[in-house]
């Protein structure tokens, strides 16, 4: 007789116990509880401080929470330095444009490798051998970036002088070159017409599909998350109000109450 089949669980990528922060006497964030699941696009949602972006910043250890535990890739990243993240494959872009806007297209996306690059300082001054050729392989990653984001024809430009849908799409580029297992992405459509927003989401889609990388996202167009995403947080006022798929956060009654008595896909 055959032995029954083991299913196995899939583990999370990323997993919230129990975390807090506070600030002094204000607390910005409150027994959160959270698994995002490889493979997934999972949006954190919410009224404006609701504490979306303090989440973010406690993923990327740029804030150390109060209480509570955060593991990422089965390690635990609590108390682990910012710098040390980028190495694990965790890449993030912020809701302020973040690009270098004197330098070109291409080399702010070959910033994104620093990262993976572990030639020695002598190396780097003979440029030769091993040095040249990882410089060689980075420039040739940064053209593959370059063309899935279909950038190819402004590659050599300012950054500056781009309009700030392109900007934030270099910004998204730089993140990719990291070759990130998890991607967190902070209101990456805001201020964006309809067309950049639809060429996002489009990205967004192929970054998972093409690219193998679980994306988060911070998002206020619910257009957006309602119809790429496979997972949806709803924060407000520092704490989880719901956690499901978006048609069933969007029917929640909680969710609905914190937007102001709207339905969600209505006020899309």
């Amino acid at each position: 007789m055959n032995a029954p089949q083991q299913t196995t669980v899939p583990t999370p990528i990323l997993e919230v116990s129990d975390v807090s922060k506070r600030f002094g006497g204000l607390e910005a964030l409150g027994g959160i509880n959270l698994s995002v699941m490889p493979g997934e696009i999972c949006s954190v949602i919410g009224p404006n401080g609701a504490g979306k972006t303090t989440l973010f910043n406690l993923f990327s250890c740029l804030l150390k929470p109060t209480t509570g535990r955060i593991t990422f890739d089965g390690e635990d990243i609590t108390s682990l330095p910012a710098h040390r993240l980028a190495s694990r494959g965790l890449a993030r872009t912020f809701q302020n444009l973040a690009v270098f806007k004197h330098e070109t297209v291409i080399n702010n996306i070959l910033t994104g490798m620093h990262s993976r690059l572990d030639t020695g300082i002598f190396g780097a001054a003979l440029f030769w051998g091993a040095t040249r050729n990882a410089e060689i392989r980075a420039r040739e990653e940064a053209e593959e970036v370059v063309e899935f984001l279909e950038i190819e024809s402004i590659r050599d430009l300012p950054v500056g002088t781009l309009s700030y849908g392109l900007q934030k799409r270099v910004e998204l580029g730089r993140a990719l070159a990291m070759q990130p297992k998890l991607l967190l992405l902070d209101e990456m459509v805001s201020g964006m017409n309809q067309e950049e927003t639809e060429d996002i989401a489009r990205f967004i889609l192929d970054i998972r599909e093409e690219r193998n990388v679980t994306v988060m996202m911070i998002e206020h167009e619910m257009g957006i998350v309602m119809d790429i995403s496979d997972h949806v947080c709803v924060l407000n006022f520092g704490h989880k109000i719901a956690d499901g798929t978006p048609a069933s956060v969007s029917a929640d009654p909680a969710v609905i109450a914190a937007y102001l008595g709207q339905d969600l896909e209505a006020a899309a």
